[in-house]
């Protein structure tokens, strides 16, 4: 019986430090979770954040929240299935929250507002990131070492 094009084995679900699925879905789960700790924080961005000047901004950061929630909930669902397709949503989930810490950072008042945006950088967006990278190369690695032949737009 052949694999399903879209899963990967079970066997190569295993990472090459022998910690095995166990290690992997800790990780995935932690994304999930942290995609369903944003949902309420997008109420209190919407409701109006105490201190904070976004004004006419306040529906880009909202729709930013938005789709780090999603990409965090998607790229650790598919992944804990070892679906094939999780590399390219940890990838796109990266950049998501790359560019939140940056942008954060470099639109912060300086001060305390200042303070509070590097430490949401450094203590969670920056972090989730390195996470959803992790995934990315372990899950690309294990696709290309299936042997999955490389498609090429010159034949």
């Amino acid at each position: 019986m052949s694999t399903p094009v879209h899963r990967l084995p079970r066997d190569a679900a295993r990472d090459a430090d022998g910690g095995g699925p166990r290690r992997r879905l800790r990780m995935e789960h932690a994304l999930v979770f942290c995609g369903l700790a944003l949902l309420p924080w997008l109420v209190v961005l919407a409701g109006g954040v105490p201190g904070a000047a976004l004004g006419d901004r306040r529906l880009v950061w909202i729709g930013l929240d938005a789709l780090e929630a999603v990409g965090l909930i998607a790229t650790g669902l598919p992944a804990g299935r070892g679906h094939r397709l999780h590399p390219l949503m940890a990838t796109a989930t990266a950049t998501l929250l790359a560019a939140d810490a940056w942008f954060d950072t470099m639109t912060a008042a300086p001060g305390a507002d200042q303070v509070r945006a590097v430490a949401m950088a450094f203590g969670a967006e920056l972090p989730l990131a390195a996470m959803c990278v992790v995934l990315a190369a372990r899950g690309l690695g294990r696709v290309v070492a299936e042997g999955t032949p490389a498609r090429s737009g010159a034949r």
